[in-house]
């Protein structure tokens, strides 16, 4: 890690690596920075570095291309130079709507350089999802490709602040501004604006699982922040010597898991990420990873689940290089554990945090380096998140804002100060346009106070700590307190199961029972037997009381486009059905 942002080397045979990193990490955020002066003008800028590869992209059209780190920085300033005359200013909010794709890297670096906001949007978003975060935003500029165009123009009426349109590739001719008119027509020179490491960077809407999406706005410091839990789950990402490092995710880039856990860390150090232009499936996953010789991923745990029971046994066909898998988003759970302890070949490293507060709390495995020394990290435990990442203070807390014993379920929070009084960087600015929402993130003195994720969890002797669900997840069934997570990963287990989510059927006798809604797996038919079996597959496993008493079988769970299960849209379901029998 770069000497000015953060001290964090790794401990060379220490017994107990994992407080030798927390007493050793202080940060070091500089007043000024940017976060396009990270991870690419420096690079580009150095004749060592510059021709290395930034970005190996292909499309699921068969459309494929590279970019050095200097041709990255020369189309950034291309683009910085067009939208400043396009009349985009410092801290301006431009829309990025398009997936993994070489413009899309360049839009972010150019808007950070010109000291604007990026606000990334997904391509899968429909014109009401677009219209309100652009309404809510008031974004001045859009970015769309072919995949976005229609909806976007569909939402564009509703948006006054939207002065601009610029197409990119099959969608040119149908905005104000094409792309590549743009570039053409543009100087590659281009002096950066002087950003604080408080000013804002990027706007990111929440997904919305507990109520209407809120943009929390995060500052460029906050990169910084990322990069400790990013170097600990990737085994130790970025160490000198490991040139031949190559990340790819499925993630799209439009949400925190793609930008800030995948391309921005990776270009941050000087490595090559690959962007896949196309939709997710199990088989593609292992073709890109061998193809590419791919060392480093992150992967939801419902892509490992669909790669687990599509190809149980990888490496008997493909020839992969993986040195690390983080996975986030839910739980992992210990079938995926051991799945890809056993065939991937990998420890997998599971990470929690969110969009306000991101990559706090992970696991993070051994490293050896070229000359053979050991760098360890910390065992992760099936099932656990794992522990706080060096440089964030983590404890559970009661409703009261006090924090609980070791073993009882309470919410993650995240203090402001780490463990040497030092501002945690990883904080984010507050939400847009609602200081409400945002103080009701924080429990007690704002200058030094708790940040409460939303997320149930128990923090065991050990500091690893055990996921419940969601806050609002976690439910009661004839008194007994039902983490639904945990029902999952068991149902995940057989063999007819490809995901499960789980959540409380209101009942007149119990409050609620235990229902489980199960996509099954290929070659399999929901019926009263397998029912019976599954019901019983749960009950020889946990305790009596977690078994689901109802099972409906469904073609897809209801999903965020980040890959989380919306339970909450099962749990409402259940509800209006009781309402209306």
């Amino acid at each position: 890690m770069n000497a000015k942002t953060a001290s964090l080397a790794a401990p060379a045979g220490h017994a107990d690596a994992y407080v030798q990193l927390h007493q050793g990490l202080r940060w070091q955020v500089p007043a000024r920075m940017n976060i396009a002066q990270l991870c690419c003008r420096r690079w580009a800028e150095d004749p060592r570095h510059a021709r290395r590869t930034a970005l190996r992209w292909e499309s699921e059209a068969g459309a494929r291309a590279t970019l050095s780190y200097a041709a990255l920085q020369r189309a950034a300033n291309r683009l910085s130079n067009a939208l400043r005359v396009l009349g985009v200013q410092a801290g301006d909010r431009v829309a990025l709507v398009m997936p993994q794709r070489p413009e899309t890297a360049i839009a972010h670096m150019a808007v950070y350089q010109l000291g604007a906001v990026a606000m990334p949007l997904s391509m899968l978003f429909g014109p009401e999802a677009l219209a309100y975060r652009l309404q809510d935003s008031e974004a001045c500029l859009a970015i769309v490709d072919e995949s976005a165009i229609d909806n976007l123009l569909a939402a564009r009426s509703g948006c006054p602040a939207l002065r601009t349109v610029v197409a990119v590739g099959a969608a040119a001719g149908r905005g104000d501004a094409d792309w590549e008119a743009l570039l053409a027509a543009a100087g590659s020179r281009f002096d950066p604006h002087d950003t604080a490491a408080d000013d804002p960077a990027v706007l990111i809407y929440t997904s919305g699982t507990t109520g209407p999406p809120k943009g929390a706005l995060i500052p460029h410091r906050a990169l910084i922040g990322n990069l400790p839990g990013f170097v600990c789950s990737q085994n130790w990402f970025g160490m000198p010597g490991a040139d031949d490092e190559v990340f790819w995710s499925p993630a799209d880039w439009a949400w925190t898991g793609g930008l800030m856990d995948a391309l921005l860390p990776t270009l941050y150090f000087g490595r090559t990420i690959v962007g896949y232009q196309g939709r997710f499936a199990p088989e593609l996953a292992f073709e890109l990873m061998q193809r590419h010789r791919v060392t480093h991923t992150f992967l939801f745990p419902t892509a490992l689940k669909a790669m687990m029971k599509a190809v149980p046994e990888p490496r008997r066909r493909y020839r992969l290089h993986l040195r690390a898998v983080m996975s986030a988003g839910e739980a992992v759970g210990d079938a995926v554990f051991d799945w890809c302890r056993d065939h991937l070949g990998v420890v997998v490293n599971e990470m929690f945090g969110q969009t306000e507060v991101n990559y706090i709390v992970g696991n993070c495995g051994t490293y050896v380096d070229a000359a053979g020394r050991r760098h360890p990290g910390w065992p992760a435990r099936p099932g656990s998140m794992g522990r706080p990442y060096p440089g964030h203070r983590i404890a559970v807390l009661d409703e009261e804002g006090r924090e609980c014993p070791r073993g009882t379920p309470g919410d993650v929070a995240l203090h402001r100060l780490d463990v040497h009084g030092d501002p945690d960087p990883i904080f984010f600015l507050g939400y847009w346009c609602n200081d409400a929402a945002t103080a009701t993130k924080f429990t007690g003195d704002p200058a030094s106070s708790w940040c409460r994720t939303g997320d149930t969890a128990v923090m065991d002797e050990d500091g690893y700590l055990w996921y419940q669900g969601r806050s609002d997840d976690v439910f009661k069934a004839a008194g007994y307190r039902i983490g639904p997570s945990e029902v999952e990963n068991c149902l995940v287990k057989h063999p007819a199961v490809a995901n499960a989510a789980v959540v409380p059927k209101p009942d007149a006798e119990r409050g609620a029972l235990v229902k489980a809604y199960v996509v099954l797996a290929p070659g399999h038919q929901g019926s009263e037997a397998l029912v019976a079996e599954l019901q019983e597959h749960v009950r020889g496993r946990l305790a009596p009381y977690e078994y689901p008493k109802e099972i409906e079988f469904i073609d897809a769970l209801p999903m965020t486009t980040t890959g989380k299960v919306q339970r909450r849209v099962l749990r409402l379901q259940e509800e209006e059905r009781a309402r209306t029998s």
